[in-house]
């Protein structure tokens, strides 16, 4: 997994992949297991197949995942009959009863207009290294574009939500499953499938669509990217704001508490699920699987190059990921040369673009490289190979990181197990769940502000080589809990209570 593939696509293949597998395996070892079929399903409208083939409606299991970009929005599997799943100590998968996975069938609901259902397939294999045991099926919705921001510039996230309901309909009406995952994030949908649908519902949440901390800005007026400054500036327009979020808070803690079971990716998340949701009893941490063995293989030796260190910042140009922060806490660290006489430094940024206002925003951040006189200090990066991106982090010393209140940090985990020193935000999930020490040893730094991240820097450059490595090691040992087959593990033991 690298940071410039949307988290949420390879989450959703590899929980397809788990249970897939793990049907695989109860149908491979005991042969009175009927199989018919599996597939896999996104909510991409796109004209094709009209309905689901082969899917017994009376015992299904449906898991709908929010993938973040193109060309994958979303997936649902469909499984019929009960299942349960069970841990072993050596955390691999035991046998399931005989009577267990009768005609498992899985659907992949999908918009793109312009892939068939093979380059679908064939680039989630391409992308994510991920094949399907078993053919898939595609159907198609006609109504994502409810869902899209775009839609709704004004009151976004009740436009969103709301917009999800409809197009949750349209899914049910096409396929009522017994079990309904929702990790796209649309909590609405969980009252339609559990008391229209008369599923049993859980959820995997990514980030809340509202939280505690979002509250909080608009209560103190703080101007974010997610809060203008006319808002900010105008009393009468903080309070309505204010009185929107909670409402919408309410609204949100009132569908998500459907839920009979709930996953949240971080003790970040969770924090705020239990402030709103007050689920405590059905909910736990799973981590979200990151692919920490493809940089593991990178070699990890003491530095023999002095002549220029590179700290790398690997994220999209997405405004939450304050790269403005990064370029002035550098152009702060080279101004005041709190390294001495040490080599020449140098910040790559490395990230996607997925639009035209990402490109406008690196043009802003080259620009204001220009006016802090660190433009030949500063290379930008762009949407670049996998190779090239293995090859940034190989070589560089640091690893640095400046969003607030991540809800996790993919990034940062795959930073650690590249072999970087990492230096994160103090907030979310890297101060909660990743930078954190491991066996009693420290496993990166956390930082909050302009100096806090220039002294730092500093500090980590101030140490020798044999510590920056001792740093290293520890925290490559420390991600082996964010695996894939960790994930696949836990996911699989938090949804068991649904088939019972």
């Amino acid at each position: 997994m690298l940071c410039l593939m949307p988290p949420r696509t390879r989450l959703a293949l590899l929980v397809a992949g788990a249970l897939l597998t793990h049907i695989q395996r109860t149908t491979d070892q005991d042969p009175q297991v009927p199989f018919h079929g599996t597939a896999f399903q996104h909510l991409i409208p796109q004209p094709g197949l009209a309905a689901l083939e082969g899917v017994n409606s009376s015992s299904q299991f449906c898991v709908i995942c929010k993938l973040a970009q193109y060309p994958f929005q979303s997936c649902v599997q469909v499984i019929d009959e009960d299942v349960e799943e069970h841990r072993a100590q050596d955390g691999a998968l035991c046998n399931i009863t005989s009577d267990r996975y009768r005609n498992v069938t899985c659907v992949v609901y999908t918009g793109d207009r312009d892939a068939t259902g093979e380059e679908i397939v064939e680039g989630a294999f391409r992308r994510f290294n991920i094949k399907l045991i078993h053919p898939v099926k595609f159907v198609f919705l006609e109504k994502r574009y409810l869902v899209e921001a775009s839609l709704y510039p004004h009151f976004t996230l009740l436009g969103q939500s709301l917009g999800s309901v409809f197009l949750g309909w349209e899914a049910l009406v096409k396929c009522v499953p017994d079990i309904y995952i929702d990790s796209m994030g649309y909590a609405f949908t969980l009252p339609l499938f559990k008391y229209l649908g008369g599923c049993r519902v859980g959820c995997y949440v990514h980030y809340p669509t509202i939280s505690t901390d979002m509250l909080s800005v608009v209560r103190n007026q703080d101007t974010r990217f997610n809060n203008a400054a006319f808002i900010t500036n105008s009393p009468f327009f903080s309070k309505f704001k204010l009185v929107y979020y909670y409402f919408f808070a309410f609204m949100y803690g009132l569908v998500g508490s459907c839920s009979d079971v709930i996953m949240v990716n971080s003790s970040w998340t969770l924090n705020h699920i239990l402030s709103l949701w007050r689920a405590g009893a059905c909910t736990s941490v799973v981590y979200p699987p990151c692919d920490v063995q493809t940089f593991l293989d990178i070699p990890l030796e003491v530095e023999k190059s002095t002549s220029e260190y590179s700290i790398v910042s690997v994220s999209q140009f997405r405004p939450e990921k304050d790269h403005p922060l990064q370029i002035r806490a550098f152009a702060k660290l080279l101004k005041e040369k709190r390294v001495g006489q040490q080599p020449t430094l140098k910040l790559i940024l490395i990230g996607g673009c997925r639009n035209q206002h990402d490109e406008e925003r690196v043009n802003n951040l080259k620009h204001l490289c220009e006016e802090l006189g660190i433009g030949n200090d500063v290379a930008f990066r762009i949407n670049i190979p996998f190779e090239e991106l293995k090859r940034h982090l190989a070589e560089a010393t640091i690893g640095l990181h400046t969003m607030w209140n991540e809800h996790f940090g993919i990034g940062v985990v795959e930073c650690m197990a590249a072999g970087t020193v990492i230096l994160a935000h103090n907030s979310g999930g890297p101060k909660l769940d990743i930078v954190v020490p491991y066996e009693g040893h420290i496993t990166g730094f956390l930082a909050e502000d302009e100096d806090n991240y220039a002294e730092t820097m500093a500090y980590i450059l101030s140490l020798s080589p044999e510590k920056r490595l001792a740093i290293r090691e520890n925290a490559r040992r420390s991600v082996h809990r964010f695996s894939d087959q960790n994930f696949e593990d836990t996911f699989l033991l938090s949804v068991e209570p649904l088939f019972k």
